[in-house]
């Protein structure tokens, strides 16, 4: 197959320029309206192409792609998210094209401070002669996923225009709050149909990952002794300062972000308020390994109870929620989900990496809602940041990946 995706950087620019933030603070979903303003264009240009498709209330756009061989093929489904990650603005994204990228650092020119270097990415070495988009220095690109977004858009048109292509059903499914760990808490399974995914949400071409962590959300409540501060001697037990001393009893060289990699798991605080009588800490609890998240907690419950001895008044109380699971644990029953990805990077000509995510993806939880789904890249790289960029080839290549995906499954049928 011969493979031709003109309008990849004119999409992707397009769709990075539209401000799709989410709030991690909002109550709402999705959690900024703005993010609709991609979901809308993109089911325009899906019902402009003649691909059925559907918008609903939170942003979630499905789309269908009909089968036209003659064989019974599983229905797959390709999934991207529209939202940015809050790290960084996402106001007044200015894609830039670099054509025909030389070597040389490439410097932002709203911040010439701000340089996108080998030395700090590799994988540029692996890109000369590539056109590199990035953003312009005041804010991320949104390549995460946007670069997705274009990759399954590029995918599902080429295959709408080449009919002598052969394949199943194809659905398209892309979701909105992803990057605040509220991606499919609305997807309706039955209006989707499929029975297997690939979410487009990973980083260099050739990468495929089919496992995650697995990860609870942890908050400590603690409730100390209030009394007026000009009588407080042996009364007073202040809760921010306990709060302080669990934080401070924390492992440091290891269990935390800072001191991990690989296979390790961490504990980690993201936020703490307080007052004199009554104090928060929300933490992450991760780990490859699902058993181990309970003994995490228990290492938390641990120094709190060891900060108490001190604090013989006061009380601390631990809940925890699940958040997702490792993907693994649902794809080693599907080993021909991964597999068929990796022989269609393979016969792109692409060497496969397989790798874990040290975090989740949609595919995480689509998993454990029925749909297996492995991590499939789409060319995302310094991601959440003010360097972060992507290659038009790479995208390119993470559409023909699609396409492959879908004749493998056919061929196999």
């Amino acid at each position: 197959m011969n493979f031709h995706f003109p309008s990849t950087a004119e999409r992707f620019i397009k769709y990075a320029k539209i401000d799709t933030q989410a709030d991690p603070f909002s109550t709402t979903s999705p959690s900024t309206e703005k993010q609709k303003n991609l979901s809308k264009l993109l089911y325009d240009e899906l019902t402009e192409a003649g691909i059925k498709a559907d918008l609903d209330q939170y942003g979630y756009v499905y789309a269908s792609l009909e089968s036209n061989t003659t064989k019974v093929v599983p229905t797959l489904c390709f999934c991207s998210h529209v939202d940015t990650a809050p790290d960084c603005s996402g106001t007044g994204v200015k894609p830039i094209l670099h054509s025909n990228y030389n070597g040389d650092d490439i410097i932002l020119p709203d911040d010439p401070s701000i340089k996108i270097s080998s030395s700090e990415f590799p994988e540029l070495n692996q890109k000369l002669g590539h056109d590199i988009i990035t953003a312009s220095g005041e804010t991320l690109l949104g390549s995460d996923d946007k670069s997705g977004v274009t990759a399954i858009m590029e995918a599902m048109l080429y295959l709408q225009k080449n009919p002598q292509i052969i394949h199943g059903k194809i659905k398209i499914l892309f979701t909105t709050d992803e990057e605040i760990g509220h991606g499919v808490d609305h997807v309706d399974m039955k209006k989707l149909e499929a029975d297997f995914g690939y979410t487009m949400d990973s980083g260099d071409v050739g990468h495929i990952e089919d496992e995650t962590f697995s990860a609870d959300g942890c908050s400590i409540y603690i409730t100390g002794v209030s009394v007026h501060p000009g009588y407080a001697k042996g009364v007073m037990e202040n809760a921010i300062k306990i709060a302080g001393e669990i934080l401070a009893q924390l492992p440091k060289e290891y269990l935390s972000p800072e001191s991990t990699d690989g296979m390790e798991g961490f504990v980690h605080p993201t936020k703490i308020e307080g007052q004199l009588e009554s104090a928060r800490i929300d933490f992450i609890i991760r780990d490859f390994d699902t058993k181990k998240l309970q003994q995490h907690v228990d290492t938390i419950q641990t120094i709190c109870d060891k900060v108490l001895l001190s604090y013989p008044n006061s009380k601390v109380e631990i809940k925890q929620k699940e958040q997702y699971r490792n993907m693994k644990e649902i794809l080693a029953n599907h080993p021909q989900v991964a597999e068929y990805a990796a022989q269609a990077i393979s016969e792109a000509g692409l060497p496969v990496r397989k790798g874990k995510i040290r975090g989740g993806t949609d595919g995480s939880r689509l998993s454990f809602m029925g749909l297996p789904c492995p991590n499939v890249f789409a060319g995302e790289h310094g991601i959440h940041s003010k360097k972060e960029w992507t290659s038009v080839q790479d995208m390119n290549k993470a559409a023909e990946v699609i396409v492959r995906i879908c004749t493998i499954w056919e061929q196999n049928a």
